[in-house]
């Protein structure tokens, strides 16, 4: 009641403020990933506009800046991945700078392998807080999972990933896998952490981050590299959706395999037994004399 797929966690710095040419490595790097035999790749927090929204706050660049950068779910870019989806025919999540009216979102987005856009989700926690005045930097407002060709799929961004409480609301809401992009914390603590996300859910997890890709699958770590600028292949085994056919299907299964088990083990005990009572002298036969008395 898995089903395996193959993914790509994809890393590498991007340029800030770099639209264009941020968009042109991604979609070389997605070419590398469907070479690779990658039928889902994921890429980092902001991999389109550079991740802005520090040098935004601090003052080292005008807010009006993020207007160059931010993009829209029907504008020119999310086409151009849309239509790099259908002709690698493989599935693409990654993130970017969201406008919708004057606010802007940290947003992930899924594409499927036939170019339609699943779904989306905008960042819920932030490090740096949040302020009623910054347009550039919203908070999103509830996560849902996204139906998708392999399942049920959850979002988490970046700071996201150290509170459990929002990765339990997909989960909740029926994903059966999780993916982080993310561009933050390369600590071995910010790989516990997405392991307890991925054990406390019990569900796989594939995380982008600049600086770390992590894929997690049945509660292990099958891949992991801190390299910057790479490409980490693995495959995760996606359980079933919790459902009554499924529950059936696969309980025939546990007892089709116990009705062989069982036996098996029988047959095992009962041979281990016998091995141990003629190993204990208690169990051994005792000879006697004519007066009944053992013989030692």
């Amino acid at each position: 009641m898995f089903q395996e797929v193959k993914v790509a966690a994809i890393s590498f710095r991007p340029e800030k403020f770099g639209l264009q040419n941020n968009a042109d490595r991604l979609e070389a790097t997605f070419r590398k990933a469907a070479a690779g035999g990658a039928e889902l790749a994921v890429a980092p927090e902001g991999v389109l506009e550079g991740y802005v929204v520090e040098p935004l706050m601090s003052g080292e660049q005008p807010v009006e800046r993020m207007k160059e950068v931010a993009v829209t779910m029907r504008g020119p870019v999310i086409r151009r991945f849309r239509e790099l989806a259908r002709e690698l025919k493989m599935c693409l999540a990654f993130g970017c700078a969201e406008r919708i009216g004057r606010d802007v979102f940290n947003c992930a987005v899924f594409i499927d392998q036939a170019g339609r856009l699943c779904g989306k989700y905008h960042k819920m926690q932030l490090a740096e807080g949040s302020h009623r005045s910054w347009w550039f930097n919203r908070l999103g407002k509830k996560s849902r999972a996204i139906n998708t060709p392999y399942g049920r799929c959850g979002f988490l961004i970046c700071n996201d990933r150290w509170n459990p409480d929002i990765a339990r609301i997909p989960v909740l809401d029926g994903a059966q896998f999780i993916l982080i992009p993310s561009f933050g914390s390369r600590s071995r603590d910010q790989d516990k952490a997405v392991l307890s996300r991925a054990r406390e859910n019990g569900v796989p997890i594939v995380e982008a981050n600049v600086g770390v890709t992590l894929i997690i699958s049945k509660g292990e770590i099958v891949a992991v590299s801190r390299r910057e600028s790479t490409i980490t292949f693995g495959t995760i085994e996606i359980p079933a959706a919790a459902n009554p056919a499924n529950r059936d299907r696969h309980e025939r299964s546990f007892l089709r395999w116990r009705r062989q088990e069982m036996p098996r083990r029988l047959a095992e005990y009962l041979k281990n037994n016998t091995k141990r009572k003629k190993r204990d002298p208690r169990h051994t036969k005792t000879r006697h004399d004519a007066r009944g008395m053992p013989i030692t």
